[in-house]
Parts: structure tokens; C-alpha cells; sequence
């Protein structure tokens, strides 16, 4: 018999990569790729080596998805930093399922250098970035490293496309 957690994890993952080819417009009504080549189908990528590449590649980003009942958010952002860089992909966040909520009411976390660097990308200021993609600060104790920024799934889906449209 299969790990219950697992098959919740696996399922969170396969939920979010269904939610965002669909938000992104990158399958038909079906859920079926228009283009199986396009290099922006939202993927579970297979584990290979000792390396973890993250859950979910969207490019540029690479999602750490987490189903868990207590969410330890700068943990789950290092792992995504890390699992970024192993992928070759310049941006990871944490993607932490909402307990009873659909799908696009996951929460996004950016850790505060992640969401600088998006936030130029897209030539927007700290104010009106926050404002477009309703992100809201975890701004907890000094230490700046436990720092992050919030969204929700949907959000985050709209703000993927813009990141790949200012690329």
C-alpha cells in the first residue's frame, strides 16, 4: 500500500501543474497540451540523482508544492532556492496547499530576495507589484532570512504569465 501522505502530496502537485496549463492557457478543454513542445507547459518533472530539481517546473520558476498541516514557510522556500538552482531555474517558491479550498486558493510564498528579483522583472515598485498580484507580507522578528511574501495560486497564475511575457 502507498504512503497516504505521499499520494496527498503527489495529488497537491498534480493539481497545481493541471491548474496552471490550464490558467495559462497551455491546454485545450481537455486538458491536453496545444503544443507538447512549447517550453512553457507547466510539468512534474521525473527525480533523477541525488540533486531534487522541485516539484512543479514553471518556467522561470521552480515550485516546492506542500500538503501539510503545519506549514513551516522558510524551510519550504530554502528547499525551493535550492531545488531551483539545481534545476537551472532562476526563481523557486513554496506552494502550500489551504485545507477545504479549491485549488487556486493555494498559497504562493516568495522569499523577499525571490520576490525583488520578480518584482524588477516585470519593471514594477515594491507598492504597485504587491497591489496587482495581492501579496501580503510575513514580516517575522530581525531576521530578514524568515521573511517572505504571499499569494494565492490564482494570482500567481496571472503573474506567471507576465513574468514570461517580459522575458
Amino acid at each position: 500500500m502507498a504512503n497516504p501522505n505521499k499520494v496527498k502530496g503527489t495529488q497537491w502537485e498534480s493539481d497545481v501543474r493541471n491548474y496552471l496549463n490550464a490558467a495559462t492557457g497551455v491546454v485545450n478543454e481537455y486538458g491536453k497540451f496545444l503544443d507538447p513542445f512549447d517550453p512553457h507547459n507547466v510539468r512534474r518533472p521525473a527525480q533523477e540523482g541525488a540533486a531534487d530539481v522541485g516539484d512543479v517546473h514553471a518556467v522561470p520558476f521552480v515550485l516546492e508544492c506542500k500538503n501539510v498541516k503545519k506549514a513551516s514557510v522558510p524551510t519550504f522556500l530554502r528547499q525551493a532556492e535550492v531545488e531551483a538552482r539545481n534545476a537551472g531555474f532562476p526563481y523557486g517558491v513554496a506552494v502550500v496547499k489551504v485545507a477545504r479550498q479549491s485549488v487556486r486558493r493555494g498559497k504562493v510564498h516568495f522569499g523577499i530576495r525571490t520576490w525583488t528579483r520578480v518584482r524588477r522583472s516585470v519593471g514594477l515598485n515594491s507598492r504597485a507589484f504587491a497591489e496587482r498580484y495581492a501579496f501580503t507580507p510575513s514580516l517575522r522578528g530581525l531576521d530578514t532570512g524568515k521573511w517572505y511574501m504571499t499569494t494565492d495560486l490564482e494570482a500567481f497564475g496571472v503573474l506567471l504569465a507576465d513574468v514570461r511575457d517580459a522575458r
